[in-house]
């Protein structure tokens, strides 16, 4: 049986209301291929992952990015472009709670994803979610043809060394889209440059916020603050040298953000935190 998205709101309780089709948003995919799906326990999930790979969920669709947590299709819905994201099952999990935690993740990315559509202003820029299926446990989302993933820009502009200031604009974009998600109390989970996408043109620096798996609701300035931590560790270990524009990005996000203050309090307490945790190994 396959189930609506509505049914994946209603899930988890709450209705939701989702836009049509005329208003439809992004995905987590685009011309560089879906957002990156690491593995869990390593190389061992990996070889889990690649020892039994699934079908796909419809006919016609293309594996593009395969990993322990999900595999990624790419083809048609409906004479749409789009991007299915199958979850894998554990098989050390019981097979009855595998199936509940995974139709708990399913729905709670579906809510996460039309809480950004339903935001406040034009919303904010998130995937359209198409359809969940929760037979097969996957979620059918927009691709947003073209586009690249901010990470590859930024090593794009790196390497040709031209126009390096539109990259703290960049940063001043990514601030200011990080505080209206945090203002509608939506936590991300997995911040990275892979998770957000630009639209083409580049120079309209029209971005994509991506892959919602571990995202959750929570209006808790430490949540948030662990949010910005996470894409700060993420932003500054493959981005060398880019302290300034992870600066430039807190600034907008600070003043952009109508509960700014005490996020930014948690993320300094998070940040000596993680200090510590290193110091003591």
């Amino acid at each position: 049986r396959r189930v609506p998205v509505m049914a994946a709101v209603e899930a988890i309780g709450g209705r939701s209301g989702m836009a049509g089709a005329a208003g439809l948003a992004p995905d987590e995919a685009g011309a560089a291929g879906p957002a990156r799906v690491e593995p869990e326990g390593g190389a061992a999930g990996l070889v889990e992952a690649e020892a039994e790979v699934p079908p796909p969920p419809l006919p016609g669709l293309q594996l593009v990015q395969q990993g322990a947590e999900a595999h990624i299709y790419r083809g048609l819905f409906l004479g749409r472009a789009a991007v299915v994201k199958l979850r894998v099952p554990k098989r050390y999990r019981h097979p009855a709670l595998e199936e509940r935690l995974s139709r708990r993740r399913a729905a709670q990315e579906a809510r996460s994803l039309l809480r950004c559509r339903r935001a406040g202003g034009s919303g904010i820029p998130a995937p359209a979610v198409y359809f969940v299926d929760y037979v097969t446990n996957s979620i059918y989302l927009e691709d947003i043809v073209d586009s690249i993933t901010v990470q590859d820009h930024i090593y794009s502009v790196q390497r040709s060394g031209n126009d390096t200031g539109s990259l703290l604009m960049l940063a001043e974009k990514i601030g200011e889209l990080l505080a209206r998600m945090h203002d509608e109390d939506l936590i991300h989970g997995d911040l990275t440059t892979c998770n957000i996408l630009l639209r083409p043109p580049t120079e309209k620096l029209d971005l994509v916020l991506i892959d919602f798996g571990l995202s959750f609701i929570s209006g808790l300035p430490e949540d948030k603050g662990v949010d910005l931590y996470v894409l700060e560790k993420a932003f500054l270990s493959t981005h060398p040298d880019t302290e300034h524009m992870f600066k430039a990005l807190l600034q907008t996000y600070a003043a952009t953000s109508k509960k700014s203050g005490p996020v930014i309090k948690r993320l300094d307490e998070v940040r000596l935190r993680g200090r510590k945790r290193s110091m003591v190994g």
